[in-house]
């Protein structure tokens, strides 16, 4: 199976940083999408950052020039740099990948367990 395993969450004060790690790993053929997306208690999950495998990143406006992904294809990881964080960054951060394996020809979204960013003020 496929596994999405995120590290480098956890509590920081407003104004410090924090890296996410997310390492994916399984009978994986070609990963496609790689992104984070957090949810914050009582809202919707929304998508933070996205990295397309042959296309340029986007950001969530609200983190643009505070927030940078990046990817390692050689290591099948994606990294989020969170810099300048504010409170209203709290929130359980999710890794996102679409991947296809050797199960099936088709791609398909793959989730991590997500990560707990809190951002003190």
């Amino acid at each position: 199976q496929v596994q999405l395993v995120e590290s480098g969450g956890g509590l920081v004060q407003a104004g410090g940083s924090l890296r996410l790690s997310c390492v994916v790993s399984g009978r994986i053929l070609d990963i496609n999408d790689m992104g984070w997306y957090r949810q914050a208690p009582g809202n919707q999950r929304e998508l933070v950052a996205i990295f397309p495998s042959g296309g340029s990143t986007n950001y969530l406006d609200s983190v643009k020039g505070r927030f940078t992904i990046s990817r390692d294809n050689g290591k099948n990881t994606v990294y989020l740099q969170m810099n300048s964080l504010k409170p209203e960054d709290t929130a359980v951060s999710y890794c996102n990948a679409r991947i296809r394996t050797s199960y099936s020809p088709l791609y398909r979204d793959y989730w991590g367990q997500g990560t707990q960013v809190t951002v003190s003020s």
